[in-house]
């Protein structure tokens, strides 16, 4: 017997599409060397918090989610001036989703 009640599950959907596997965005958009020192430098700071090493605080920070580029290039900059005015006392790290998947049920 078929329900007549509308479906409430994923009605804001307006397409699927396949994403990219990791390997081809690693070679459509590599790491470059400032990146690179950025990411080293940024983890060797949290492992030396994390045993010890240092006694500043680890700091992560959101936004949970960021839809725009603009917007999380704008939030990245000013992020970046707290970063270094409490650099003495705390390690802050941005972590962000681009395009978060959302719940849909529940």
């Amino acid at each position: 017997m078929k329900s007549h009640h509308p479906s409430t599950d994923d009605v804001r959907i307006a397409e699927i599409k396949e994403l990219s596997p990791p390997a081809h965005l690693l070679r459509e958009f590599p790491c470059t060397d400032t990146v690179g020192e950025i990411v080293s430098a940024a983890r060797a700071k949290l492992h030396a918090i994390l045993h010890a090493e240092d006694d500043r605080l680890i700091v992560v920070i959101g936004p949970c989610s960021i839809h725009d580029p603009e917007a999380a290039v704008d939030y990245a900059r000013r992020l970046r001036s707290e970063r270094e005015r409490l650099a003495a006392d705390l390690e802050i790290v941005m972590r962000v989703y681009f395009e978060k998947p959302r719940t849909t049920v529940g």
